[in-house]
């Protein structure tokens, strides 16, 4: 049985270094952020059809990491990013995005605080925004009664903390 687990949560929180930390630690696979490598092979600014082709490839690159994982698959995003980043920047989410997220079967979901520094990046659009979101995210999480753990801590006390989450939650020995 693999057990999906989602990193999710605000710009700039560690969520791709998180998931191939983790990745590495369990001696299994990640999925990256598809958003990342659509945006920079796009040349001009997106546009809210863009967000569905984004939500649509990163749903492709989940499905075809899954024959190769062992124990757990790690996802660098879901469904829930591509639905806040819609209704934060253009006050609506496609409908294929808001019924995927409803389908979604992720066995835990680990959001990454905003306690790390901000890191600036061109993809980056919120760093005056970071609690605002974080507080998306965790109503979210709760408003759809999913399983999720808040992962806080610098460098290697983040992904102690992460696995920390995730030996509680399936009852794993070290």
């Amino acid at each position: 049985m693999i057990r999906r687990i989602a990193i999710t949560g605000p710009e700039s929180t560690g969520k791709s270094e998180l998931a191939t930390a983790l990745a590495k630690h369990y001696h299994t696979v990640w999925v990256p952020e598809y958003a990342r490598a659509y945006l920079n092979e796009l040349r001009r600014p997106y546009e809210y059809e863009d967000l569905l082709k984004i939500a649509k490839g990163q749903v492709r690159g989940e499905e075809a990491q899954m024959k190769n994982a062992q124990g757990f698959l790690f996802a660098d995003t879901e469904l829930l990013v591509l639905k806040i980043w819609c209704s934060v920047k253009y006050g609506k989410c496609h409908r294929w995005i808001e019924d995927g997220l409803k389908k979604q079967d992720y066995d835990l979901y680990l959001l990454t605080d905003i306690d790390l520094p901000w890191q600036p990046d061109p993809l980056r659009e919120h760093p005056d925004k970071r609690k605002e979101l974080f507080d998306l995210y965790l109503d979210e999480l709760k408003k759809r009664n999913l399983k999720f753990e808040i992962v806080n801590g610098f460098g290697a006390q983040r992904l102690a903390n992460a696995v920390k989450c995730i030996e509680k939650r399936f009852k794993i020995d070290q």
